[in-house]
């Protein structure tokens, strides 16, 4: 059995966790998709592609949470809103 399936037998009990909060204070999110393009000599293709990267953002405020992103994306994201 690799990795991902023994972590997902995991019983976590939910008193044990915390809660996930916005900068703003905000709890609720939404899930969203960042698209980045690709050059085709980088893909090997005839056209440019398209990579999505799934995102959370907070539905107040329309701040995405860039704690959660790829560390390649975090500077660019800092303070932006969708």
């Amino acid at each position: 059995m690799n990795n991902k399936q023994q972590q997902l037998n995991v019983n976590i009990d939910i008193k044990n966790t915390r809660p996930v909060v916005s900068e703003d204070g905000n709890q609720v999110f939404a899930e969203g998709v960042i698209l980045r393009k690709v050059s085709r000599f980088v893909t090997g293709t005839q056209e440019d592609g398209i990579i999505p990267i799934p995102c959370f953002y907070d539905v107040a405020t329309g701040k995405v949470l860039v704690e959660l992103l790829p560390k390649e994306l975090r500077e660019e994201f800092e303070g932006d809103n969708i």
